[in-house]
């Protein structure tokens, strides 16, 4: 059917349509490709405590962006830390990295995340150093970070879509509450039905 006729059915029914946003390629990402290379390309993570992935998305909190980074093993989904602040920038991706790696205490573990200037720059390829972690960063778009924008897809659906926070320290509150039910109770079909911290417990 046409899109004309779609369009019609749409407004006799009163629907409107709302598209996520296609990803958009930032200019000038092109110079740090060859800096951090994309080591998840063709690896099977087979694990917990082989790779860690780390993403930052966008919560409007009273009219105004906050950022919430949050660091996953992908291997069972389990959010092993999170931040929400004000800010994005190297300082913040640095302290949930440093959180998360106190959490597990491995090295040479691979961190992957995309190539956002957070995660590019200096201070948080030292920090990535210092921890003894190995770095890793998306080259096509956000497809490549796949479980992180599939998380973010799950808390904005269950959690923030349709509803206005008027304080970051309510949205904390509900944020915390989540990431406990994420990881405990939330199933997974990935995972056989289980929840991330179930799934780790009989891979163990």
């Amino acid at each position: 059917m046409s899109r004309r006729r779609v369009a019609r059915l749409m407004r006799g029914a009163g629907l409107r349509a709302k598209a996520v946003r296609g990803y958009r390629a930032k200019a000038g990402v092109h110079r740090f490709d060859d800096r951090q290379p994309n080591r998840l390309c063709g690896l099977s993570v087979t694990r917990p405590n082989q790779v860690g992935v780390g993403a930052i998305t966008y919560l409007v909190v009273a009219g105004r962006w906050w950022y919430l980074a949050v660091v996953m093993d992908p291997y069972s989904r389990r959010v092993l830390s999170w931040s929400l602040t004000p800010r994005r920038d190297a300082t913040v991706t640095s302290t949930v990295l440093k959180a998360a790696a106190r959490s597990r205490g491995v090295r040479g573990v691979i961190f992957h995340s995309d190539r956002g200037s957070e995660y590019m720059a200096a201070p948080f390829h030292a920090c990535v150093t210092t921890l003894g972690l190995v770095q890793s960063a998306s080259t096509r778009g956000p497809e490549d970070n796949a479980h992180m924008e599939s998380f973010f897809h799950s808390l904005k659906a269950e959690l923030t879509r349709g509803l206005h926070f008027s304080d970051a320290r309510v949205l904390r509150g509900e944020l915390r509450r989540y990431m406990r039910y994420y990881n405990r109770v939330r199933m997974h079909s990935a995972l056989e039905y289980c929840s991330p911290i179930a799934f780790e417990a009989r891979a163990a």
